[in-house]
């Protein structure tokens, strides 16, 4: 038998999304930022974007490692050269530094997806400017 491993002092989270404040990402996407350090996280980020219909997320790249599940609504996860229409609990593994977006396919209904980072300090570089911050710094502007 083995023994058990020695108690955290840290305490776990739990989150309700429907509760939190949501980020305005511009063109009617909304993200809710769920693991981050303030809830204690010292390797990973997660969180819920939405994307509203007709809109896509602009093309950009992390330093890091990132997995991308789709919880409700029909798109396209644009990886690279390559579009992928995704689906309700269709998920993706994205490497780091390569560039990508989803984009909703509907012109009705939202993409939500839940997306988990490599590293809780993930960067987003923008292609479109070359422009790097950290995820967590955007997720600190506009909540409403």
């Amino acid at each position: 038998m083995t023994a058990a491993p020695a108690a955290s002092d840290r305490k776990a989270s739990f989150m309700r999304p429907d509760q939190m404040p949501s980020v305005d990402r511009g063109g009617g996407n909304r993200t809710i930022p769920l693991v981050t350090r303030a809830t204690g996280s010292q390797q990973m980020l997660t969180g819920m974007t939405m994307i509203g219909p007709g809109s896509a997320i602009p093309w950009h790249y992390h330093d890091c490692e990132e997995t991308v599940l789709v919880l409700e609504g029909e798109g396209f996860a644009e990886v690279g050269d390559e579009v992928h229409p995704v689906k309700p609990m269709d998920a993706t593994w994205i490497p780091s530094n390569l560039p990508h977006r989803f984009r909703n396919g509907s012109s009705e209904k939202p993409l939500k997806i839940f997306w988990v980072y490599a590293s809780v300090d993930a960067t987003r570089t923008m292609v479109e400017t070359g422009e790097t911050r950290p995820v967590s710094a955007e997720h600190a502007k506009k909540s409403a």
